[in-house]
């Protein structure tokens, strides 16, 4: 069988690597993506993703490069306020609370918040208008074998490409990476999260709330209202064994210990979705390039759901591929570029990965007097004006 000749072939089809075949594909070079399971792009589909993404500020030019921010800007809900609440008293009340505003520091808000389903969705559709992408859903990477010309992969139908440039965008036990031999540190935490929806009482005012205690934060992100209520989406950190525990709860006690929980923020909170587990880990590639080759996303680095970085973190990886590409495309995929992206990302990827393992541990305390020193750095931090301002800068990814 002859093989197949493209520019780029991305094994991996979540949000980062569809995201990448769009941006690529409108940048005007043949791509191939590939991945072993087709998208949920409903809510109600079984498997659907339930969590959601907030994109900072920069990662909204990348969106708009790739053709995606006018299909999803109608479905998002602004973020303007980053509130950070600790109840780590003797009482699971609120005892301080903190407002990170982006108008400090901006004229547009800190980001927009979309469900995963629905970005998969509208990706998806947006791959359907570019004659030079090919999405291939139920097909796996199988074998790859690089060269200094070209990545030779074999996809688990029997195809054989030739790729310029391959991304492995497939997940923290990324098969590109792992037949590269690229190698990883992982830190675990014994921890899970819960994914969910609520609608509530009084409005979030296009707040995204931490509220600390011990376990791991309890974050409400805002979502546009449901049949006329506010909603928010919930993702509630915890130890393992307690996170699955409250997963098979029946919906009235889930919903008592959830009210408990959430230190009383917007009022009673009422499920709206089904509840799903997603393990947490923080987690680094040795590198994020090799021979042909590039690591994006979660394939090069996992992060806790903290602090909106996750797929921002994907897509300046993303941007970063996108500007070499661009620039010289007759380069694409060759050691120079390709070691120009390494040294760009992983610097900064290191930083943020170490930064939000901190901030993870700080928040998992149980300890009383550990809980007592969190909640004054956090308000040392907000009183000191700006270092504030340059911390919030520098969550959006500015420099």
């Amino acid at each position: 069988m002859d093989r197949i000749q493209t520019d780029i072939l991305i094994s991996g089809g979540g949000v980062a690597g569809l995201s990448a075949a769009a941006a690529f594909g409108t940048a005007g070079f043949s791509v191939i993506c590939v991945d072993p399971v087709a998208p949920a792009t409903a809510e109600t589909d079984a498997d659907a993703d339930l969590r959601t993404t907030a994109f900072l500020q920069p990662s909204v030019e990348v969106l708009k490069a790739a053709g995606l921010w006018d299909r999803l800007a109608p479905h998002a809900a602004d973020l303007q306020v980053m509130r950070i609440v600790d109840a780590g008293g003797a009482l699971p009340e609120p005892r301080l609370i903190r407002d990170f505003d982006a108008a400090d520091i901006s004229a547009l808000p800190f980001g927009w918040n979309l469900p995963n389903w629905l970005l998969r969705r509208e990706i998806v559709a947006r791959l359907d208008e570019l004659p030079n992408v090919d999405f291939r859903p139920g097909i796996a990477t199988r074998d790859v074998l690089t060269r200094e010309g070209a990545a030779l992969v074999t996809l688990s139908d029997g195809t054989r490409i030739a790729a310029r440039l391959l991304i492995g965008a497939d997940g923290r036990n990324s098969p590109v990476r792992n037949a590269l031999g690229i190698g990883v540190r992982t830190m675990r935490y014994g921890q899970k999260a819960l994914a969910f929806a609520v609608t509530h009482p009084q409005p979030h005012g296009n707040i995204s709330t931490e509220v600390h205690r011990s376990g791991g934060p309890f974050t409400l992100v805002p979502l546009p209202d449901r049949q006329g209520r506010p909603c928010s989406a919930v993702v509630w950190m915890d130890r393992g064994p307690e996170t699955l525990r409250r997963a098979a709860l029946p919906e009235a006690a889930f919903e008592e210990e959830m009210n408990i929980r959430s230190a009383g923020i917007y009022g009673p909170l009422t499920l709206a979705s089904r509840r799903s587990v997603w393990p947490i880990i923080s987690q680094i590639a040795a590198r994020m390039a090799a021979e042909r080759t590039a690591l994006m996303a979660e394939a090069a680095h996992v992060v806790p759901p903290i602090g909106a970085q996750g797929l921002n973190m994907s897509l300046a990886d993303l941007g970063v591929l996108l500007d070499l590409a661009r620039a010289t495309p007759d380069r694409l995929g060759d050691r120079r570029m390709l070691e120009s992206y390494h040294r760009r990302r992983w610097p900064d990827v290191k930083a943020r990965v170490t930064g939000i393992d901190l901030l993870n541990r700080a928040s998992m305390t149980g300890v009383q007097g550990l809980r007592d020193l969190r909640a004054g750095a956090l308000n040392a931090l907000y009183a000191a004006g700006p270092l504030r301002k340059t911390l919030m800068r520098a969550g959006l990814g500015a420099r």
